[in-house]
């Protein structure tokens, strides 16, 4: 169904939220132009078109196309996805996973607490982010180290709350070398 109102709402509430966490954790000016590209023809018309509420509308896309080009054109312009990260491998001439500048794994940690707020609405707990990334993390195309840092992120805001974790993440806004136990096997 064709919904323009209820997509902008639902987009524009996200990247407020994802402004509110970039603020929280020393990136604000970062948090300003997330996900602008969403509001372009390419993604806006396309999501408006597939507008589900309770999930992306490139999920409802991809059932009806085999694909999501409204997801493409995101990818290829929003450097807080790891998707964005690849690149060929001079040394396979494979395309492979690049490791993410920190401060793009720190938007993305923002995006998907924001995304699991919006989506889960009064059901949210500070496990939903960790609990679907742990549930594709094997089908994830993304580098050990970038993956590593992210679960670890997830992890404290699950075990240690939203406050103790952008505190961590304002202090830590050069990068973090995590633990052994959340590196990829």
């Amino acid at each position: 169904m064709f919904h323009p109102i209820r997509h902008f709402n639902t987009i524009t509430k996200h990247r407020h939220a994802v402004i509110r966490h970039a603020a929280k954790a020393g990136i604000l000016w970062q948090g300003l132009f997330h996900d602008l590209s969403k509001y372009s023809p390419s993604e806006f018309w396309v999501g408006a078109l597939n507008y589900l509420g309770s999930r992306s509308p490139n999920d409802q896309e991809r059932k009806t196309k085999g694909y999501s080009s409204a997801w493409l054109h995101h990818k290829g312009r929003n450097r807080h996805h790891f998707e964005y990260w690849t690149d060929y491998n001079p040394k396979t001439h494979l395309i492979s996973p690049v490791k993410m500048p920190f401060k793009y794994v720190i938007e993305m940690f923002c995006d998907r607490v924001a995304a699991s707020k919006i989506y889960e609405g009064k059901n949210y707990t500070q496990n939903h982010p960790i609990e679907y990334f742990i549930h594709a993390k094997k089908a994830r195309f993304i580098h050990p180290e970038t993956s590593a840092q992210l679960e670890y992120l997830l992890t404290m805001l699950a075990e240690k709350g939203e406050e103790e974790t952008f505190r961590f993440l304002k202090k830590h806004k050069k990068g973090i070398i995590v633990p052994d136990t959340f590196k990829e096997e």
